[in-house]
């Protein structure tokens, strides 16, 4: 069906357009997928051009379709059948959030409204994307993220979220939160600010609360918490600056300062400040030493074993000599 229903064909100026024999019948092989059909605004898309991400995208698509046909059908769904990035990951985020109050046409229409007009938003879904492939090993392709990965996912989902949240459109925003916390199990409060570049490895018991900011080309892994200290208002979570790698299950609690290519250790549960390019670990965290290298977010070293038992041995010496 799939490959007789697509057939594609070079055109004068180089550019490949799809040349549909017959109706696909969407309904019937996808019932439970959805289908724009308005097409897309692509004055609006961030290099009408050439987007390279989504060539790539498209051809590893392709290839996957030749080497696994039973996953042709869906392949072309996801993203064969579509214009642009902004679309494929529309229908991606779309049909992973409906529910049977919540249906994915509609999800459709309010992705691809959000992500078809907002040039941050275009170009965030790429340097994340990005971000995902050069950062964490077990991402294999550009596709594989769109596809599969779901803390690439559900940062996007907030993305659209914190957009209509900016829109004052408050109770959709936070109806996607919920869904997104549901799904993925990821709650990030749509009032949060995130940058671009972000790698949510895992996603998993990630919680960032609604005066959180985050820096771009940060490195989360899973479990990290941005929370705040009590039933206070106003400014009460976290600050992380630019190039900080959080390790996996960090607590940072309170209006509170990560400084610029920091590090935190797994584990930690951090209090008070943290200097720029500096190491920390430990409950309650404590400075264990610098970081060699510029930005640990893009390295992904995290092992601070070596440091954090060096610093045990220096306090229990100074201890002694007391």
């Amino acid at each position: 069906m799939f490959s007789a229903g697509l057939s594609l064909k070079e055109t004068q100026d180089g550019e490949k357009e799809a040349k549909f024999n017959a109706k696909f019948p969407f309904e019937k092989v996808f019932p439970v997928y959805a289908m724009s059909l308005s097409k897309p605004d692509t004055d609006s898309i961030l290099n009408s051009g050439c987007d390279p991400i989504w060539e790539a995208v498209r051809e590893e698509a392709k290839l996957e379709a030749e080497k696994e046909p039973i996953l042709s059908s869906f392949l072309y769904a996801s993203i064969l059948a579509h214009d642009c990035l902004e679309q494929a990951l529309a229908f991606v985020l779309a049909n992973r959030l409906q529910n049977p109050t919540l249906l994915a046409t509609q999800l459709m229409d309010i992705f691809s409204n959000v992500m078809m007009h907002d040039r941050d938003i275009q170009r965030s879904i790429r340097l994340d994307v990005q971000a995902f492939i050069d950062r964490d090993p077990a991402c294999l392709s550009y596709s594989s993220a769109l596809l599969y990965l779901k803390g690439y996912h559900s940062l996007q989902s907030y993305r659209v979220a914190h957009a209509l949240w900016k829109e004052g459109r408050n109770v959709l925003a936070l109806a996607l939160q919920s869904r997104i916390s549901e799904v993925f199990g990821v709650d990030i409060h749509p009032a949060a600010k995130i940058g671009d570049g972000i790698l949510l490895d895992h996603g998993t018991g990630v919680v960032i609360g609604e005066t959180a900011v985050v820096g771009n080309r940060v490195s989360l892994m899973h479990g990290v918490t941005l929370g705040g200290t009590g039933k206070e208002t106003g400014d009460r979570h976290p600050k992380v600056g630019d190039l900080a790698l959080l390790g996996a299950c960090v607590t940072i609690l309170g209006n509170i300062k990560i400084g610029e290519g920091a590090m935190i250790a797994a584990g930690s549960l951090v209090l008070k400040h943290v200097p720029p390019q500096s190491m920390v670990a430990g409950t309650p965290a404590q400075v264990i030493g610098s970081i060699d290298e510029q930005d640990p977010s893009l390295t992904m070293n995290h092992d601070a074993t070596k440091e954090f038992f060096k610093h045990l041995a220096v306090s229990f010496r100074d201890g002694r000599s007391k």
